[in-house]
Order: structure tokens, then sequence, then C-alpha cells
């Protein structure tokens, strides 16, 4: 088992790098492997809705976002994790967001996910809430913890004082463990994903 640990702040060992390894020793504890994946500070565009991925399965901008969902393909859960930026996402973050879930969504599908947000200390819960969002659109399982998945401070110090934060993490990881071993176990006896119905589009235009 596999979990993809994504980070979406521009500072690669920052709050919530901190906040992604206490999620990662949870696991690792839990005999889940891991890896990091930042998305760096070059440039991340965010989607022109060409819809020219649906042709070459995957997005025509070469850059983090197909490297990603190649990485994808593989692992068996995700965790994603950003700063909060004016109460949302970074917006590299959001960009990268858009363009994983809709050109590559097909490497998500049925895995458990969950999203980690670091503030200073407001907007947490918006940011937190945005990223949720991806993962129900995507038919994808949502990991919980005893709180919402959010650390505080301005920097990677001050986040390691933040006692309930760090214990909100490690708890998120032992959930994930958890739940990717139910899915295994599962799998073993036949329980496999429901399969889904040719996809129904609506509008409201009369």
């Amino acid at each position: 088992m596999k979990v993809i640990l994504v980070n979406g702040s521009p500072n690669e060992k920052g709050c919530t790098y901190t906040a992604l390894c206490e999620v990662e020793k949870a696991l690792n504890k839990n005999k889940v492997e891991t890896e990091h994946f930042w998305i760096g500070t070059a440039s991340v565009p965010g989607c022109t809705g060409c819809g020219y991925c649906s042709k070459i399965k995957k997005c025509v901008v070469a850059d983090c976002v197909n490297e990603f969902a190649e990485k994808a393909k593989d692992a068996d859960g995700f965790i994603f994790g950003s700063p909060v930026h004016y109460a949302a996402a970074s917006g590299a973050m959001t960009s990268f967001m858009d363009r994983a879930f809709f050109s590559g969504k097909a490497n998500l599908v049925g895995k458990p996910a969950a999203a980690v947000v670091s503030c200073r200390r407001g907007g947490a819960s918006a940011a937190f809430d945005q990223m949720n969002k991806y993962f129900t659109i995507s038919s994808m399982p949502i990991v919980s913890s005893q709180y919402w998945n959010q650390v505080h401070g301005s920097t990677p110090e001050q986040v390691l004082k933040d006692e309930e934060g760090l214990q909100t993490m490690r708890t998120l990881g032992n959930n994930m463990a958890w739940l990717l071993k139910c899915i295994e176990a599962g799998s073993l006896v036949g329980v496999s994903f429901p399969e889904s119905e040719p996809v129904i589009r609506t509008n409201f235009i009369r």
C-alpha cells in the first residue's frame, strides 16, 4: 500500500510539509509506504477547458500535473496539503488540483483521500472545504480525523508546538492506514469498487 503526500506550498520544507510529515509518521508506523510530491515553485497554469485531455488521456500542458497523474496510477491513497492563502488553498495548488482531477481523474477514482491545510490564524476551514470538493466529485472516500485537518503556525517550529494539530495529523494517518487495510481485505474476498453508470449530464436551461 502506498500513499502520495502532495505538497502544494511554495516552501518545500515549510509548515505544510511539517504537517504532512506528521501524517507520514503514522502511515509508516502502520506499514504504509509514502512518497512526497512537491508541486514546486514553477508556474502551474490553470485549466483552459480545451478538452484535449479527453483525447490524449493527459493534460496538454507538460508539467507537474502529468508527472503526478502518472505516479497516481500506482498509489492507493492521497493526502493533499496546502497553505491557506486568502482563506483558500494556494493559487498553485488550486490550478494543480483543477487540472489533475480533470485530466487524471481515472487514476484517482475509488482511492481514499484527505486534505490538510496550514494557516497562521484563520481561513483553514474554508480552504479545507474547498479541497474536499475535489474528492466528492471523483468518487473518492474521504478520510477524516478527530478534528478538521489543520495546523497553525507561521514557521515549522511553531507548527511543532501545535499539539492538537499534530495529533489530528497522526489520527488522520492512522485512519487512512485503517481504511486502506479494510479496502485490501475486502478485495481479497471479492468486494470491489461499485461499477459506475454512464454519466448523465443535465442543465437547467429551458
